[in-house]
């Protein structure tokens, strides 16, 4: 008898419909910024021009091939071969627990320092992904598409499959698989590498990019760009020197690695992340020093209780001695032997950490102004996907821990907000 986890996202067909709604979704955001003036509804009829460059526009190509290509191969040459030390990750259910290499503040260094020498030097364009966006996001798909295929594949052939839900469908949006390696157990982890590596600096690298489109078409920077592509310099490189953090998220210790994951991975983070420097780069403005200064405070306090919260459970995790505010953190021992943290930070909500990470997503916004509600789209889904995954852990968690998540749920009422939700 299958659990309402075996039919997570709707089940089969809410699979399909999030597999095919999810490409449209980034092609219309790349429309209404490039070819709709930065308005969220369409005001041209079908026949009208700009539809039909924006058709011939998301054509893939063989340029466009070879810049996803070769970026997604030069991260994993960077994964694979600087050094860096070894990690264990968390036990998972089967008792087991498997060694991460850290080597990503060098990797992210010296992508930058590379993309900044080739587009410095002339050796690329700095708008060479601006003139190949639409191409982009279609390879991007295809890539994805295929790479779900060998995921569901591989994962079957080298008995690395966990607990299928018995739906073909399902279980290639969710994966078939939790820590697929190359080889198997040992090798090179497909899910680890790209939870990160090639679409959190492409996400970076791509708005990087739109400033310098901005400034070759202007002539000049406006501090709104440079608050966005700031703003997320500092959540990237805080992700790189946090690295081992993410070996206790539910992405790894979770969720199998499928078409779900890879698409967020590898597609929508860089293409869709970046929309507030791609609005920006037809609409310059400027901002108030009042202004400026606002979003800096709210970007820094998001960003303090995004890095607080998560490095205090992260602590607890990894730490038997470690401590809140001088004292030994309260928690509740689980039958399973997990430890549920109800002190500091998380005895306020269950994921306080969501409050600094919608701050955070706001900030990025708010130098758009308010022209359109187009840039505003990632606070607005950021904040619904925080909403529906505390909800999925919540029933994740209550199947695993039955009466000790009662008592969890008592202890700490609150679910993101206090006081609110």
């Amino acid at each position: 008898m299958k659990t309402k986890l075996d039919r997570e996202f709707g089940g089969p067909a809410g699979n399909v419909a999030i597999m095919a709604g999810l490409p449209a979704l980034v092609y219309y955001l790349y429309f209404c910024v490039r070819f709709n003036h930065g308005d969220i509804l369409p005001r041209v009829s079908i026949d009208y021009a700009p539809f039909a460059g924006f058709i011939d526009s998301i054509a893939p190509t063989w340029q466009a091939a070879l810049i996803f290509g070769s970026w997604v191969l030069f991260q994993a040459l960077l994964q694979a071969l600087l050094p860096g030390k070894s990690v264990r990750g968390v036990r998972l259910k089967d008792g087991s627990r498997l060694y991460y290499k850290m080597n990503g503040p060098a990797s992210f260094i010296i992508s930058l320092v590379l993309l900044g020498v080739l587009a410095g030097t002339g050796l690329i364009g700095m708008d060479v992904i601006y003139n190949n966006f639409g191409a982009l996001v279609s390879v991007a798909v295809i890539c994805v598409v295929v790479f779900s295929f060998f995921l569901y594949w591989y994962g079957t052939i080298t008995g690395q499959a966990d607990a299928p839900s018995g739906s073909r469908i399902h279980d290639f949006f969710m994966g078939v698989a939790l820590n697929p390696r190359i080889p198997p157990v040992t090798g090179f982890d497909l899910k680890f590498f790209c939870e990160a590596r090639p679409g959190l600096i492409g996400w970076l690298a791509v708005s990087a990019s739109f400033m310098g489109v901005q400034y070759l078409k202007h002539g000049y920077v406006t501090a709104a760009m440079v608050l966005v592509v700031a703003f997320q310099f500092l959540y990237v490189a805080d992700y790189f020197l946090h690295e081992e953090a993410i070996l206790t998220t539910t992405d790894i210790v979770n969720d199998r690695f499928g078409f779900m994951l890879a698409f967020g991975d590898l597609a929508w983070v860089p293409l869709t992340y970046s929309l507030q420097a791609f609005y920006l780069i037809e609409h310059p403005h400027e901002l108030p020093a009042w202004g400026i200064i606002l979003m800096v405070v709210l970007n820094m306090t998001g960003y303090y209780l995004f890095r607080a919260v998560n490095i205090q459970k992260h602590r607890f995790r990894t730490d038997p001695e470690y401590r809140i505010r001088g004292r030994k953190p309260d928690y509740i021992q689980t039958a399973q032997g997990n430890r549920l943290l109800v002190s500091g930070f998380w005895g306020w909500s269950r994921h306080f950490n969501y409050v600094g990470d919608i701050m955070m997503a706001l900030a990025w916004c708010l130098p758009c102004l308010f022209e359109s509600p187009l840039p505003y789209f990632y606070v607005i889904y950021f904040t619904v996907l925080l909403v529906h995954r505390e909800r999925r852990d919540d029933r994740k968690c209550a199947e695993k821990y039955g009466r000790d998540w009662d008592e969890y749920r008592k202890r700490v009422r609150w679910r993101i907000l206090p006081g609110v939700y």
